[in-house]
């Protein structure tokens, strides 16, 4: 028998400073058996990160062919595709030929080596951005995770705050090139 996602709810007020947006986003979140508590924040911190009308989670995990998080117009059309992780160079490759912007969030404790191994491959593609959380600020975003939570959430610069019921830590990105 196969084993079923665990659910997550969410309630997050963001306040984007970078883009003068603000608003506050309830998310049904499913944790992948196979994924871990770290890559699903960084997931949460990556769709905060582009909020906007029509972005929503994938299948992800649970369907190759589609990101982890995209946008798309009424007609169908992808805008914008979302990886969460060290994807490799073909799928970056692929990704930027399906949609006109692509971003890639690398979270990992192994992301400094992902990096200097592709980057030499992934650089062509033009409308590619790379972003690098700090895994040890990710592993301690973790610890906040709750079947349900009710998080605050302001972006300035290359810095995310993150405030839960009794926790709060901040998480830098960087921009990768």
């Amino acid at each position: 028998m196969a084993l079923k996602p665990t659910i997550y709810k969410l309630s997050i007020a963001i306040s984007d400073f970078n883009r003068d947006y603000y608003d506050t986003v309830n998310l049904t979140v499913a944790l992948h058996p196979s994924e871990t508590l770290e890559r699903m924040v960084a997931r949460i911190v990556a769709y905060c990160l582009n909020a906007q009308e029509n972005i929503i989670f994938t299948k992800g995990l649970s369907n190759i062919e589609e990101p982890d998080i995209w946008v798309k117009t009424l007609d169908d059309l992808v805008t914008l595709w979302i990886e969460v992780g060290e994807p490799a160079p073909d799928r970056i490759k692929k990704s930027s030929r399906l949609a006109p912007e692509v971003k890639i969030y690398s979270f990992n404790s192994k992301s400094d080596t992902w990096w200097n191994q592709s980057k030499s491959k992934v650089n062509q593609f033009k409308n590619v951005q790379f972003y690098q959380f700090d895994w040890q600020q990710i592993t301690e975003l973790a610890t906040f995770v709750k079947r349900t939570m009710d998080w605050s959430l302001s972006i300035s610069g290359d810095t995310v705050y993150i405030a839960a019921e009794t926790q709060e830590c901040e998480l830098v990105m960087a921009e990768l090139i």
